[in-house]
């Protein structure tokens, strides 16, 4: 009996001490610079491999801001883990307090400023060339941004099935786009139904194909990180995978179907006597032009994130049939088919669609 009080009474110290250090110990990240590097060397105790570097970093960010740190930034040989900064390097510091102790650790470099300054010149530059319709494509990527963080995302992290949603927000971001660049007109009425019947057509035959082929949608690592998520959502990793094609096809379909709604409206002008074939056949004739490139953007843009595994692929000699077996490559295959076949039918459908309203909008133009 004496023991078995004495090991609650263990128990419930070793418990209260757990809770008592998780209380006193904060995590904060900052950023920070380098003021000292040291090369990279030996330490007694530590594991074989394992090399020490000595840092000071002055911390720019939060309430240690202007504070210099002495930090030990370990390295394992291995470049897709280890961190090696130099002197004047912007890095990113994770500060842990316990107890009133400070411990610190560099976790990555600092890459945002980078990107915003890219970012900026990315702006500068469509500002410079589009002048107001480059304000205006500004304003619909900025929206188009919103509509995929604040409105399909959030959805889809609350439970709801990614394919409706996504439907839905691309024929949203293309009425937008559409409408603050060109308008309210026939050729955005055409661009629009255009791509969102283009971009249709690409979701439901990778819908039926992915299904077909037991696409599983979990070929990457981040989806399979879903799983694990805290807030224990059952996602439906296929539909997530059939949404993704049809954002990914979206930009190509409706550049694809603007031209030849631009096309189209630009011939009549020239030309109003053509009948509604001819402009058929002469929206027809600019898309079969455009079909070549545009179809190269999707299947290279795909292509080029999946070099590294190419790669290996090759340096392992996997026979072909296995290659294309294989769950991540079928995936990728159906994606930049799928978006691919879905933006060649757009040539037509907008042809179509524009010829027969223009034909329209003439005849009332004449009536009047």
């Amino acid at each position: 009996m004496k023991v078995k009080v004495l090991f609650l009474i263990l128990a419930i110290i070793f418990s209260s001490s757990i809770v008592f250090a998780e209380e006193y110990v904060e995590s904060i990240v900052e950023k920070g610079i380098i003021i000292e590097a040291d090369e990279p060397h030996n330490k007694e105790g530590l594991y074989e491999g394992v090399l020490v570097q000595n840092l000071k970093v002055r911390i720019t960010s939060g309430k240690y801001k202007n504070q210099v740190l002495d930090i030990e930034n370990h390295l394992s040989d291995n470049p897709a883990y280890d961190i090696l900064p130099k002197k004047g390097d912007r890095v990113i510091v994770m500060i842990e307090e316990v107890d009133g102790e400070i411990e610190a650790y560099v976790t990555d470099f600092q890459r945002s400023n980078y990107i915003l300054y890219l970012a900026i010149f990315f702006i500068l530059i469509i500002l410079l060339i589009g002048r107001i319709k480059g304000l205006k494509a500004i304003i619909s990527l900025a929206l188009t941004i919103l509509s995929v963080f604040y409105i399909l995302l959030p959805r889809i992290l609350k439970g709801a099935d990614p394919m409706p949603i996504s439907i839905l927000v691309a024929v949203g971001v293309t009425i937008i786009t559409i409408l603050l660049v060109s308008g309210l007109n026939y050729k955005s009425i055409t661009a629009i139904l255009g791509t969102s019947l283009g971009v249709i057509i690409a979701g439901l035959i990778s819908y039926y194909i992915g299904h077909k082929a037991h696409l599983t949608g979990l070929s990457s690592e981040e989806a399979t990180m879903l799983m694990y998520i805290p807030q224990n959502i059952d996602f439906n990793f296929k539909n997530l995978l059939f949404s993704g094609i049809i954002l990914g096809a979206l930009g190509a379909v409706m550049d694809v179907g603007m031209s030849i709604a631009s096309s189209i409206e630009e011939i009549h002008l020239v030309n109003t006597n053509l009948s509604t074939k001819e402009l058929f056949k002469s929206g027809m004739n600019v898309g079969k032009d455009i079909m070549g490139t545009m179809t190269n953007t999707l299947i290279l843009a795909y292509t080029g994130s999946s070099i590294p595994m190419l790669l290996l692929f090759m340096a392992y000699d996997i026979s072909m049939v296995e290659i294309m077996n294989l769950d991540i490559i079928a995936t990728e295959a159906v994606r930049s088919l799928a978006g691919s076949i879905g933006l060649v039918l757009t040539i037509p459908i907008t042809a179509a669609i524009g010829s027969i309203l223009i034909m329209k909008q003439n005849k009332r133009e004449k009536g009047d």
